[in-house]
């Protein structure tokens, strides 16, 4: 009767899962637990009503049995303390007993039941050898579990074992349950710990351990406008493992029908970093979250709209881009084009639009919801011809200055240029003439949609 009420209970989520969003996009994950179990010397000291050990098999034989139900799970055994007789300590006395594998449930069972204590206790090292436990797998989530009644004997750093494995995607935070006394100061950097301190506790945390590792929870993000309300919504946010820096989930935001955001299921024993994908990107870092307990993040996500168009609020030119700077700050955010509105988030930026001569506007605002146009005036074209080859470039004229803007191109006798409207001088001079009083330059003026021709010839 347990066995089933701890398998329905477990079930339960994953029904409800899928009645709220039909078909899942991408099959769920396999669960990999791998058991490193203490058969250490110590395992033989008397416990309560029994030796250490033989509790011990007892109660994991039980929850085995309990685990047999489920089909989306595969474990593994990992022994320590169990082939080499103490003293003299053997602190390379780990073995993975039983590999990953479906149905294994009963070889990993026979296992237990049978091992016989003989030695140290080298925690370190057997979490070091879990790196090869976990075969290749492109979605999997991997747990380790340690039961021990003791600490580190063999000089190693299980804090920086666990560190190592997280970092580089191997498993998950590790699940510890200390048998017999309190060892949470010891073990709280490798993982979440559980204290077995009575043959009940320790029951009651395998239990526990096993619901937080199959289970998911929920959660949702609240983008907020700029009057506190959670209304900004439809960008994809990428969850990363803290840890690794792995990709773990991408979410388009979506509102449900009731307007507010739509709810995430996720895995609890990741702690995330989140990034939304606004212009520019906001990130939260970090996030942690507990079973059976729904989490709300928020973020201040308030966006507006930039239009950029060129001639008049009605034209719109495509192949014209604008590179967006957050105001004051070098780096580019955005290239734009015109023709096309995109949202960011409120405040102020810089554009440098890519006509010629370049068009520089800086402290654009950006507000909530509101749509900020840039219309520039439509170009004209020039038209310059050369009789020969030869050396020039073209200016701009502003405030009575000279501004370059372009090279001709030396082995071209005519160029197309499109131009913003203004006052332009064009300066050159022959390959073949020597002197550079032979120099010579034209003056013209751009209207908007106007055409000048520009001729450069040498008589």
């Amino acid at each position: 009767m347990v066995r089933k009420l701890l398998f329905i209970f477990l079930l339960i989520p994953h029904l409800l899962i899928a009645q709220r969003s039909g078909k899942p996009s991408k099959p769920e994950p396999l669960t990999r637990i791998l058991f490193v179990f203490d058969a250490s010397q110590s395992m033989y000291a008397r416990w309560q009503s029994d030796m250490k050990i033989t509790i011990a098999k007892n109660l994991m034989a039980n929850l085995l049995d309990s685990l047999s139900e489920f089909k989306n799970l595969e474990l593994a055994l990992r022994v320590y303390g169990h082939q080499k007789n103490y003293p003299p300590p053997d602190c390379y006395d780990t073995k993975l007993e039983v590999p990953f594998a479906p149905r294994n449930i009963p070889a990993i069972k026979n296992k237990i039941l049978e091992l016989t204590p003989r030695g140290t206790t080298p925690i370190a090292y057997s979490l070091q050898q879990t790196v090869n436990d976990f075969p290749p797998c492109d979605n999997c989530r991997n747990i380790i579990i340690l039961i021990t009644d003791g600490l580190e004997e063999c000089g190693g750093d299980p804090c920086e074992a666990s560190a190592e494995l997280q970092k580089h995607g191997i498993a998950m935070k590790p699940f510890i349950i200390g048998i017999g006394r309190d060892f949470k100061d010891a073990f709280n950097c490798v993982g979440t710990y559980f204290d077995a301190s009575s043959e009940t506790a320790f029951q009651k945390a395998l239990n526990t351990v096993i619901q937080q590792a199959l289970k998911t929870t929920t959660m949702q993000v609240n983008l907020l406008d700029s009057k506190k309300r959670p209304t900004e919504t439809n960008v994809n946010m990428t969850f990363y493992d803290h840890e690794s820096g792995q990709i773990k989930y991408n979410f388009i935001h979506t509102l449900n029908n009731k307007g507010l955001p739509d709810t995430l299921v996720v895995d609890p024993l990741i702690t995330y970093d989140i990034v939304v994908h606004t212009v520019p990107p906001l990130k939260l870092d970090k996030v942690s979250l507990k079973n059976q307990t729904h989490l709300t993040a928020t973020l201040n996500a308030p966006q507006g709209y930039l239009d950029l168009r060129m001639g008049s609020n009605e034209r719109i030119v495509k192949n014209l881009f604008a590179i967006v700077r957050e105001h004051g700050k070098p780096a580019t955010l955005n290239v734009q084009n015109f023709g096309d509105t995109k949202k960011y988030l409120c405040g102020s930026y810089d554009l440098e639009i890519l006509t010629l001569p370049r068009i520089y506007m800086t402290d654009v605002k950006i507000r909530q919801s509101e749509t900020t146009t840039i219309d520039i005036p439509l170009p004209g074209i020039a038209v310059i011809r050369k009789s020969v080859q030869g050396y020039g470039s073209l200016y701009v004229e502003r405030n009575e200055a000279l501004e370059w803007i372009y090279d001709l191109r030396d082995h071209v006798l005519q160029e197309t240029l499109v131009l913003q409207p203004g006052k332009y001088h064009v300066v050159y001079r022959s390959k073949n003439a020597e002197r550079a009083m032979y120099s010579i330059e034209n003056t013209f003026v751009i209207h908007p949609g106007g055409t000048s021709n520009v001729n450069l010839f040498s008589y």
